[in-house]
């Protein structure tokens, strides 16, 4: 008989499913291929006591994931809402950040950026100042500290499957134990289900909020390959570039060098942050 459930934890081919009871599985897929995502909505079929085979995986409304020339690694379905996660310490990446969104508006996804550790004050202003191109983009970016509290951000959760990304060390964990103080109980009983690391996570997990709120927790990215997107989605995942598309004198322009560009027109107007205008460039080179 087949049965649906949700993978709430992915790990290389298995996969922990929840079913609607409650219940949890451990499940392969069938054959080496493996295209399934924390949060995909699965059939499975039980083989065995506590286990089953995932058959069939249904329609996505969303799938983040990153790629590069050779293969792409999937981080999450059916999610909502992408929290990026920085901290005033150890330092971030701002062109991990610019990916991350450029993936996000590729989807339509609700985005926030979370500023964790603000407690540390000496290093809060220079994170600030690193984020200021994103506030002025009108992505919204909201200061807090996990260990203190993140009562302001439990409202912004609600109605959403959201998932947290970030680099290591920013905090998504202690995030995630912040706002589900059971998840580290069931962090440590996945990883011994999935024979994987108890200290850092290793595997994306799902964690219920209530019944209509989700959190996913991912593991730390030190890049986020775009490989997957077109010349044009990359364009379009840069708000401030769509006002002037459409307006340089050759159609099929790079923005490189050509004349008469209307992106490097604004650029030298200072209507385009340099730093973003030169990560775009990047992801336009990788995806050439």
């Amino acid at each position: 008989m087949k049965e649906n459930g949700t993978i709430i934890a992915a790990h290389g081919r298995q996969y922990r499913v929840e079913l609607a009871s409650g219940e949890v599985l451990s499940c392969f897929t069938r054959g080496k291929k493996s295209d399934v995502a924390c949060g995909d909505c699965v059939e499975i079929a039980r083989s065995g006591d506590g286990q089953g085979v995932i058959d069939a995986v249904a329609p996505r409304q969303s799938l983040l994931y990153r790629s590069n020339a050779f293969r792409q690694k999937l981080i999450a379905a059916n999610v909502t809402q992408i929290l990026i996660v920085v901290a005033t310490e150890p330092s971030f990446s701002d062109e991990l950040v610019t990916r991350c969104l450029v993936a996000a508006e590729s989807q339509d996804l609700a985005v926030r950026i979370l500023l964790n550790k603000c407690d540390l004050a000496a290093p809060l202003a220079a994170a600030e100042t690193q984020l200021l191109p994103f506030a002025q983009l009108g992505y919204p970016i909201l200061p807090l500290s996990a260990r203190q509290s993140v009562d302001t951000l439990r409202p912004l959760l609600e109605g959403h499957t959201s998932v947290l990304v970030g680099q290591s060390g920013m905090g998504k964990s202690t995030l995630t134990n912040a706002l589900i103080p059971d998840a580290q109980a069931a962090t440590r009983e996945i990883s011994e289900a999935l024979d994987s690391g108890k200290h850092t996570t290793t595997h994306a997990t799902l964690y219920r909020l209530n019944a209509e709120s989700a959190l996913i927790d991912s593991p730390g990215l030190q890049e986020f390959g775009l490989h997957h997107l077109s010349a044009e989605d990359i364009e379009q995942g840069f708000p401030e570039f769509r006002p002037h598309l459409g307006q340089c004198r050759f159609r099929n322009c790079r923005h490189e060098r050509e004349p008469d560009c209307a992106i490097l027109a604004a650029l030298q107007r200072g209507e385009i942050d340099p730093r973003r205008y030169a990560a775009f460039l990047r992801l336009r080179a990788e995806t050439a």
